[in-house]
């Protein structure tokens, strides 16, 4: 199926719900995979996104991870809780301040982590073939343009940051 253009008059309803159910299928469909996988641990997507940003930013504070994940102290501890009786995340004390507990993925938890993240390259790799260049420089303005300017900077971060 093609999908069509957007229309001139692209900010009329009919395309701005047009936007919204895609952006609610295509993320439903993106993250099936990961889903399976997850549940079959018992865990969920709340595991996947501390697995995700710990991975991309190594050794950062979990008041940093509490910025970025926007969830309370209480839902991060749980989940990390989880993670780390399950061997998958490990906490170092901070160098300059010895108060600071750092997060790291352990073997076990990188091993996973690369496994979700493999599943979604999969398809958004597809999907960004499918539509070229312009098309996923588009896709990001728009999702860059639906986080609040004051919250851009994570993103930006996040982006510096060498694997």
């Amino acid at each position: 199926m093609a999908v069509p253009s957007a229309s001139p008059l692209f900010l009329r309803e009919t395309e701005i719900r047009r936007g919204a159910e895609l952006l609610f299928f295509g993320y439903a469909h993106l993250y099936k995979q990961t889903d399976q996988c997850l549940a079959k641990q018992g865990m969920g997507r709340a595991h996947h996104r501390a697995l995700y940003f710990i991975a991309r930013q190594p050794d950062q504070t979990i008041s940093t991870l509490l910025k970025t994940l926007g969830i309370t102290k209480q839902s991060l501890g749980r989940v990390l809780t989880e993670l780390t009786e399950r061997g998958m995340v490990e906490t170092r004390t901070g160098r300059e301040d010895r108060r600071q507990r750092l997060l790291r993925l352990t073997a076990t938890g990188a091993k996973l982590e690369q496994e979700l993240f493999e599943a979604m390259r999969s398809r958004l790799s597809s999907a960004y073939a499918a539509a070229g260049q312009e098309s996923v420089t588009g896709f990001w303005r728009v999702l860059e343009a639906l986080i609040p300017p004051e919250e851009r900077n994570r993103v930006v971060d996040l982006g510096e940051i060498p694997l």
